[in-house]
Protein backbone atom coordinates (compact mmCIF):
# COMPACT_ATOMS: atom_id res chain seq x y z
CA UNK A 1 0.00 0.00 0.00
CA UNK A 2 1.10 3.63 -1.08
CA UNK A 3 1.57 5.47 1.94
CA UNK A 4 -0.53 8.81 0.88
CA UNK A 5 0.35 10.73 3.75
CA UNK A 6 1.72 14.49 3.41
CA UNK A 7 5.37 15.45 5.97
CA UNK A 8 6.38 18.64 6.44
CA UNK A 9 10.10 19.78 5.94
CA UNK A 10 11.14 19.35 9.31
CA UNK A 11 10.31 15.07 8.81
CA UNK A 12 11.74 15.38 5.69
CA UNK A 13 15.07 16.63 6.66
CA UNK A 14 14.90 14.06 9.94
CA UNK A 15 14.34 11.10 7.69
CA UNK A 16 16.90 12.07 5.29
CA UNK A 17 19.22 13.22 7.16
CA UNK A 18 19.29 16.41 4.96
CA UNK A 19 19.32 19.86 6.36
CA UNK A 20 16.55 22.37 5.58
CA UNK A 21 18.55 24.44 3.82
CA UNK A 22 19.73 21.57 1.71
CA UNK A 23 16.16 20.44 0.76
CA UNK A 24 15.11 24.31 0.24
CA UNK A 25 18.18 24.51 -2.24
CA UNK A 26 17.36 21.44 -3.90
CA UNK A 27 13.94 22.70 -4.10
CA UNK A 28 15.40 26.45 -5.82
CA UNK A 29 17.73 24.39 -8.05
CA UNK A 30 14.47 22.34 -9.36
CA UNK A 31 16.13 18.61 -7.96
CA UNK A 32 12.67 18.11 -5.71
CA UNK A 33 9.31 20.14 -5.67
CA UNK A 34 7.03 19.67 -3.09
CA UNK A 35 4.32 17.93 -3.95
CA UNK A 36 1.68 20.42 -2.13
CA UNK A 37 1.50 23.20 0.29
CA UNK A 38 -0.45 23.47 3.55
CA UNK A 39 -3.20 26.20 3.48
CA UNK A 40 -0.74 27.93 5.77
CA UNK A 41 1.97 27.86 2.95
CA UNK A 42 4.52 25.24 4.48
CA UNK A 43 6.01 22.53 1.64
CA UNK A 44 4.31 19.43 2.15
CA UNK A 45 6.12 16.45 0.67
CA UNK A 46 5.00 12.64 -0.14
CA UNK A 47 6.97 9.58 0.51
CA UNK A 48 8.05 9.34 -3.15
CA UNK A 49 9.57 13.50 -2.52
CA UNK A 50 11.43 11.60 0.19
CA UNK A 51 12.41 9.03 -1.89
CA UNK A 52 13.44 11.61 -4.51
CA UNK A 53 15.52 13.54 -2.00
CA UNK A 54 17.34 9.99 -1.19
CA UNK A 55 18.25 9.59 -4.55
CA UNK A 56 20.16 13.18 -4.46
CA UNK A 57 21.35 12.28 -1.29
CA UNK A 58 22.69 9.15 -2.79
CA UNK A 59 24.24 10.99 -5.11
CA UNK A 60 26.51 13.65 -3.94
CA UNK A 61 29.11 12.28 -2.14
CA UNK A 62 29.95 10.62 -5.92
CA UNK A 63 30.52 14.87 -6.74
CA UNK A 64 27.82 14.52 -9.13
CA UNK A 65 26.70 18.14 -10.46
CA UNK A 66 23.38 19.68 -9.92
CA UNK A 67 22.89 19.58 -13.51
CA UNK A 68 23.85 16.05 -13.92
CA UNK A 69 21.54 15.58 -10.91
CA UNK A 70 18.96 16.77 -12.65
CA UNK A 71 19.48 15.03 -16.02
CA UNK A 72 19.58 11.84 -13.91
CA UNK A 73 16.42 12.50 -12.11
CA UNK A 74 14.89 13.15 -15.46
CA UNK A 75 16.29 10.25 -17.20
CA UNK A 76 14.58 7.97 -14.35
CA UNK A 77 11.35 9.93 -14.09
CA UNK A 78 10.61 9.55 -17.83
CA UNK A 79 11.46 5.40 -17.77
CA UNK A 80 9.59 4.97 -14.48
CA UNK A 81 6.37 7.65 -15.78
CA UNK A 82 2.80 6.06 -16.98
CA UNK A 83 3.64 6.91 -20.64
CA UNK A 84 7.21 5.53 -20.56
CA UNK A 85 9.31 6.09 -24.06
CA UNK A 86 9.68 3.70 -26.68
CA UNK A 87 11.66 2.12 -29.67
CA UNK A 88 14.52 4.14 -30.29
CA UNK A 89 14.11 7.10 -27.11
CA UNK A 90 13.64 4.82 -24.92
CA UNK A 91 16.90 2.43 -26.16
CA UNK A 92 18.73 6.25 -25.93
CA UNK A 93 17.21 6.57 -22.32
CA UNK A 94 18.68 3.20 -20.86
CA UNK A 95 21.98 4.22 -22.79
CA UNK A 96 22.06 7.33 -20.85
CA UNK A 97 21.46 6.07 -17.88
CA UNK A 98 23.85 3.50 -18.52
CA UNK A 99 26.71 5.75 -18.76
CA UNK A 100 25.63 7.22 -15.29
CA UNK A 101 25.99 4.14 -13.94
CA UNK A 102 29.83 3.73 -15.41
CA UNK A 103 30.09 7.06 -14.00
CA UNK A 104 29.09 5.73 -10.80
CA UNK A 105 30.75 2.91 -10.99
CA UNK A 106 34.10 4.61 -11.70
CA UNK A 107 33.77 7.04 -8.90
CA UNK A 108 33.22 4.47 -5.90
CA UNK A 109 36.41 2.87 -6.97
CA UNK A 110 38.04 6.26 -6.71
CA UNK A 111 36.56 6.46 -3.25
CA UNK A 112 37.11 3.03 -2.02
CA UNK A 113 40.83 3.97 -3.12
CA UNK A 114 41.10 7.30 -0.89
CA UNK A 115 39.54 5.13 2.06
CA UNK A 116 42.10 2.70 2.11
CA UNK A 117 44.90 5.33 1.94
CA UNK A 118 43.00 7.02 4.99
CA UNK A 119 42.92 3.73 6.59
CA UNK A 120 46.38 3.41 6.15
CA UNK A 121 46.99 6.75 7.52
CA UNK A 122 45.28 6.27 10.36
CA UNK A 123 47.39 3.10 11.09
CA UNK A 124 50.31 4.66 10.90
CA UNK A 125 49.19 7.35 13.28
CA UNK A 126 47.65 4.57 15.73
CA UNK A 127 51.02 2.62 15.03
CA UNK A 128 53.28 5.63 15.91
CA UNK A 129 51.22 6.24 18.95
CA UNK A 130 51.80 2.78 20.38
CA UNK A 131 55.53 3.01 19.83
CA UNK A 132 55.50 6.22 21.69
CA UNK A 133 54.04 4.78 24.29
CA UNK A 134 56.41 1.68 24.22
CA UNK A 135 59.26 4.07 24.69
CA UNK A 136 57.79 6.17 27.19
CA UNK A 137 57.60 9.62 24.86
Amino acid sequence: MTDHRRMQIGEVAERTGLSLRTIRHYEEVGLVIPSARSKGGFRLYTQGDVDRLMVIRRMKPLDFSLEEMRDLLDITDRLSSADAPAGEELERLRERLDAYREVADARCETLRARLEMAEDFAATLRHRLQADARSGI
